[in-house]
């Protein structure tokens, strides 16, 4: 920005926002941010609707109220609807500053996708919306913003591609060589295991050795284009997933410079063992199914949010195994000094009964023979159906929401990417 003063006022409906220039170049609404990179009036009264030079001010006629919560979501990285406004009409002045509809939180997210569908607006794209609504770019400013979000775009595009299966033909196509790997891996990582497989794996020891490279080397090169087109290399290297790759991979190179430097990992004593456990953390490679199969993803989001309702109903198991156990050490073992039970000889002993039938399991290596036992262990079993099927209701509902929303997502991505490919 080279006019006006150090402190620029940002006047939105009325309510003003005062901010240095060094905030306004950073500021994440990508409109505001746009006003530092303008050279004259004229380029600044296409992004705001009037501009006052001696109090370098900028009017913008918009909703005040639903500007508020965007300035909460700059704040503290929330984005929620204004209540008693309509989702669309915030969704709009969303799309003028410059937000997406993946800004918005999930329960919100939910809202605006069934308000689109009720109104026939689900098949349009957020472009189509926002041309739709009150902004109207001219010929120079897209040619302007193309060129300077075109690298931007292409990154996005690539990381969508490896991030989100559903985003368009190629990100399907890789999705599914990532799940034939996956599935190669394990079927050698199961075969491995068999009797005959040292017998075969000396026949054909080359062959063995390419097919696993290969496989490495795909998940080595994936996992480091993703860390390359990730937005935040923090975030990415903390994700529990990634940090599962990670895992997953890092036993092959161990064992090749293992083998390299003349240490067989058979004959390593505590080594070997540890080396024998990282080889079989491949198996966490079936975790890598959950970027593209959408049942998994909904089942880790309904974990996610209903870890209270985990939390109460381990907190029901234990206190209930707690109490039938100690009861029935006594009427087991306690009170029959003569031929106590020897499987109720402690509580935790009896504990391992108490959760096989609380759970309805029962493998039978541990009865009660005593008259108390079996009608304590008929009422723990009673009780242990109504303690597990108490949450259960609430875990459901939060399954079916979560996968209602995760497909609804997906659709977008779609839909999204459709109407650019047009373009």
């Amino acid at each position: 920005m080279k006019f006006g003063k150090s402190i620029c006022v940002l006047n939105v409906g009325g309510t003003r926002y005062a901010f240095t220039r060094e905030v306004i170049r950073d500021f994440p609404l990508r409109r505001v941010s746009r006003l530092h990179a303008c050279a004259t009036e004229k380029e600044v009264l296409e992004l705001c609707d009037d501009y006052d030079r001696d109090r370098n001010e900028f009017f913008f006629d918009r909703h005040a109220q639903a500007f508020v919560f965007i300035m909460l979501y700059v704040r503290s990285g929330k984005l929620r609807f204004v209540p008693g406004v309509c989702e669309l009409s915030f969704y709009t002045e969303m799309l003028y500053w410059g937000l997406e509809s993946a800004h918005l939180d999930s329960c919100c997210q939910k809202r605006l996708d069934d308000r689109m569908s009720d109104i026939g607006m689900d098949s349009l794209s957020e472009e189509d919306i926002m041309l739709s609504g009150d902004e109207c770019q001219t010929p120079e400013e897209t040619v302007q913003r193309s060129v300077l979000t075109g690298r931007a775009k292409w990154l996005e595009r690539m990381r969508k591609t490896f991030e989100e299966p559903s985003s368009s033909l190629a990100a399907q196509l890789l999705a599914s060589v990532s799940v034939i790997f996956v599935i190669v891996s394990m079927i050698m990582l199961c075969a491995s295991t068999l009797p005959d497989w040292d017998t075969a794996k000396r026949n054909t020891v080359e062959e063995h050795r390419i097919v696993e490279a290969v496989c490495i080397g795909w998940f080595t090169a994936e996992c480091i284009v993703r860390f390359l087109l990730a937005r935040d290399k923090c975030n990415f290297i903390r994700h529990p997933l990634n940090i599962i790759d990670a895992i997953a991979i890092t036993p092959y190179y161990v064992t090749m410079a293992m083998a390299g430097a003349g240490m067989p990992g058979a004959g390593l004593g505590v080594a070997g063992v540890m080396l024998r456990i990282l080889r079989m953390m491949r198996v966490f490679w079936l975790m890598k199914l959950a970027r593209h199969f959408l049942g998994l993803q909904t089942l880790g989001l309904t974990l996610r949010r209903c870890y209270r309702e985990m939390v109460m109903l381990m907190v029901f198991v234990f206190v209930a195994m707690a109490i039938y156990s100690a009861l029935a050490q006594l009427l087991e073992h306690g009170l029959d000094l003569d031929s106590p039970n020897q499987d109720y000889a402690s509580i935790p002993a009896a504990a391992w009964w108490v959760i096989i039938s609380m759970t309805t399991v029962g493998y039978g290596d541990v009865y009660p023979v005593t008259v108390g036992g079996r009608v304590l262990g008929g009422m723990c079993v009673v009780s242990g159906i109504v303690l597990l099927a108490l949450p259960i209701t609430f875990i459901y509902h939060s399954f079916v929401q979560c996968y209602h929303e995760l497909k609804l997502r997906s659709a977008r991505y779609a839909r999204n990417e459709s109407a650019e490919m047009l373009q």
